[in-house]
């Protein structure tokens, strides 16, 4: 499996595709409770982080943070991990499959769960990547990446590694499942109503154990899909921005899967074919001006002006 991107409406289409209904995604700008709690309720949240390579990341004892609970690997869904770039779809499941009761997951992966909580977490893992419907859901919104392999042969550079992991609150106790780690990590007890203000402070202490010039990371909460809420409320104008925005996510989603290398590549000929059809030196001609104003644009740059010159044809 090939990763997924961070998105709202990549993990909100992915929940889709696998049968769930009336969930959905949204990104949080913010660490603060007040922000999750406005979304309630609030099934649980995605933290995307760089993958630390300075200091040990898995723990057989201890974690950095919390404390492992070993029995909580029998009594709830946890699967480690065990396939590599499908991270995302696993914090996903690990959220989902918590909250079967309260989301309806469909039958599909009612009848997976069933299949598999009576595995232990590895065979869970192995049973994940074997599922035909999750690894299918799992490729179609898998991110592109046309040129990676030419990449890794001629760079002697090593890209920065990212992971998700879920936070949820199950049974009185907030949790933290990790497919590296090798049981779910209490942070202590938690109801629903204290989860937003819970999560947000061993999200604090897991960023600030960052060099402040990390930035990035990315937060996103599952949700009730916030369209039954403004049909609660009769809020018309709600109602029509989250219409919306499944549009606009529906038109992304769509990008996505497409590879635009080899129309760009046939763009690309053709501007090149009708500049060398205008007469001899036009395409010359082309090329100097487009140095010219690359120049331009990075003496703008050099001095602060800030502003890009624009490219003409």
């Amino acid at each position: 499996m090939s990763g997924v991107e961070s998105d709202a409406g990549v993990f909100t289409f992915l929940l889709n595709n696998l049968g769930v209904q009336n969930v959905q995604f949204e990104e949080l700008l913010t660490l603060e409770p007040d922000a999750l709690a406005t979304l309630y309720p609030v099934y649980g949240v995605i933290f995307l982080f760089k993958y630390p390579t300075d200091t040990p990341y898995t723990s057989t004892d201890k974690p950095l943070d919390g404390t492992f609970d070993r029995d909580a690997a029998e009594r709830h869904f946890f699967a480690a991990q065990t396939i590599q770039n499908a991270c995302g779809t696993q914090a996903l499941l690990s959220v989902l499959m918590n909250k079967d009761g309260e989301v309806d997951i469909g039958q599909q992966l009612r009848e997976f769960k069933e299949f598999t909580m009576v595995l232990p977490p590895e065979f869970r893992g192995e049973a994940l990547s074997n599922s035909e419907l999750i690894r299918d859901v799992h490729n179609s919104f898998a991110k592109s990446s046309p040129f990676v392999d030419e990449t890794q042969r001629t760079s002697g550079e090593t890209e920065d590694a990212f992971h998700f992991v879920a936070y949820t609150e199950v049974d009185g106790t907030l949790y933290e499942l990790d497919g590296l780690q090798p049981a779910p990590i209490s942070h202590g007890a938690c109801t629903s109503g204290d989860f937003p203000s819970k999560v947000m402070e061993v999200l604090q202490r897991r960023i600030a154990r960052y060099d402040m010039s990390e930035i990035r990371f990315n937060l996103m909460a599952m949700v009730r899909d916030l369209r039954i809420q403004a049909r609660e409320i009769g809020d018309a104008e709600m109602l029509e921005r989250e219409e919306q925005k499944r549009r606009d996510w529906q038109f992304e989603n769509a990008l996505r899967r497409h590879n635009f290398v080899g129309f760009a590549g046939s763009v690309l000929k053709g501007v090149v074919e009708t500049k060398l059809n205008e007469g001899e030196g036009a395409y010359d001609k082309w090329i100097e001006a487009a140095k010219t104003k690359t120049r331009q644009r990075m003496e703008s740059r050099k001095k602060g002006g800030g502003d890009d010159v624009e490219m003409e044809g």
